[in-house]
């Protein structure tokens, strides 16, 4: 009996190891993070464009091509509180910890968010603005800002990812992508595309929980086989 009991006890180590493998897997793909921001911030996007000090999650939605849409939820994840047209762009170093960029504003004035890096990612998600938006931030900061025509705070979540993008000066006038977003060096491989929408459940032969369920039967039925056979020995 007491070697049943082991048995149990370990298939139920077995099942939570693997929850929590599951859990991250699943982190990993949405880039799921939380964030606390110790100041005003602005962003663009369909929704809120404002927000105030506090604590924040961000996910990444799908990516379908070479555009990616980022969401961010209030605290309790039971809100969306802006969409996101964002474009992959690369970074030579990776770091541990996430990585908010913003451009430099007048004082008092919230900061803009520019990009986000994911820990342990080369590839981070840079930020496009509304046209107008955009001129106005690359005027204030001096640099080019990604840019779209389209009306963003209207525009329906599911046309984001093809909206045209483009890069522009603080003259206004466009200017090449690569200004603003950093491609991979020659001998890098391509940006690994995110294959699933955050909604979207994994296949079923991305879990290993069928396979620990099946091994975990297998060792109570051995367990059984030597309860039984010591009992005969006895």
């Amino acid at each position: 009996m007491k070697l049943l009991q082991w048995l149990g006890m370990a298939l139920c180590l077995a099942l939570l190891c693997a929850i929590v493998v599951s859990a991250a897997k699943a982190d990993d793909t949405n880039r799921k993070t939380s964030i606390t921001f110790s100041g005003p911030f602005e962003v663009p996007g369909v929704g809120q464009h404002n927000f105030p000090a506090g604590t924040y999650v961000f996910k990444i939605l799908d990516s379908a091509s070479d555009r990616h849409v980022v969401q961010i939820f209030n605290q309790d994840e039971t809100k969306v509180l802006t969409t996101i047209l964002a474009i992959p762009n690369y970074r030579l170093k990776t770091t541990e910890k996430t990585v908010m960029m913003f451009s430099e504003r007048p004082a008092g004035q919230p900061e803009a968010l520019r990009a986000w890096f994911y820990p342990g990612h080369e590839w981070g998600e840079e930020f496009v603005y509304d046209k107008p938006r955009a001129i106005e931030l690359a005027r204030e900061t001096n640099q080019p800002v990604l840019a779209t025509s389209v009306a963003l705070e209207t525009a329906p979540v599911d046309t984001l990812t093809t909206a045209p993008v483009e890069a522009v000066a603080p003259t206004g006038e466009p200017v090449e992508l690569a200004q603003v977003v950093e491609g991979p060096p020659a001998a890098a491989e391509a940006a690994p595309p995110v294959t699933m929408a955050a909604a979207d459940p994994l296949p079923a032969t991305a879990s290993p929980l069928p396979l620990i369920a099946l091994i975990g039967l297998l060792t109570i039925g051995a367990g059984f086989a030597l309860s039984a056979f010591s009992r005969r020995a006895a």
